[in-house]
């Protein structure tokens, strides 16, 4: 099995968490000379000038970043209308941080029930979003609110404007969730 090929796929899939050397020890059951090794190997295969990625360490943990020589395409990419159109997986989040604010990226990764990292850092970098400070959970993680080009993105005055909902379910409603069926 091409190990390298299998520490490229990690780090893929990790994004921009990044993974610590002691987690790839671990999930490819190697040691840490074979890790390091192996990281050197996939920095040197991504030094090519034809490669659009590097491997960067990066806050105590290795991840695939974009070469700092691609920064105009990048962002003429991000300033793009028709690449900058917020999807169904970023309008959730958003919604979450808007109707939670401030809130933590875990808690509303236990909202929507899988990883937000990624895509909040997607919504702060469209302005959306953005830290507010930091809560007092352990660990102090960082607390995020909507912006003003949140509202102005929506045409609302005040966060106050967003619609509300009943968060209790009336009568005619309990219906839908209620089967006809009585066990015996």
């Amino acid at each position: 099995m091409n190990l390298e090929g299998v520490l490229e796929g990690i780090l893929f899939v990790v994004g921009d968490e990044g993974i610590s050397l002691k987690a790839v020890c671990e999930i490819m059951d190697i040691n840490e000379s074979e890790a390091k090794e192996l990281l050197k190997s996939l920095k040197k295969t991504y030094e090519d000038n034809k490669r659009g990625l590097r491997v960067s360490y990066l806050g105590d943990a290795f991840k695939l970043t974009t070469k700092k020589e691609h920064k105009e395409y990048l962002k003429k990419l991000a300033d793009n209308p028709e690449t900058n159109a917020l999807t169904p997986v970023a309008l959730e989040t958003l919604a979450i941080i808007a109707y939670n604010q401030p809130v933590t990226r875990l808690e509303v990764d236990d909202i929507r029930g899988v990883q937000s990292g990624h895509m909040i850092r997607k919504l702060v970098a469209k302005g959306l979003v953005k830290e507010v400070g930091k809560s007092d959970l352990p660990g102090r993680p960082n607390l995020y609110q909507t912006t003003s080009e949140f509202l102005d993105y929506f045409g609302l005055a005040t966060i106050n404007d967003l619609p509300r909902f009943d968060k209790n379910i009336d009568e005619d409603d309990k219906d839908l969730f209620t089967s006809i069926y009585k066990e015996n």
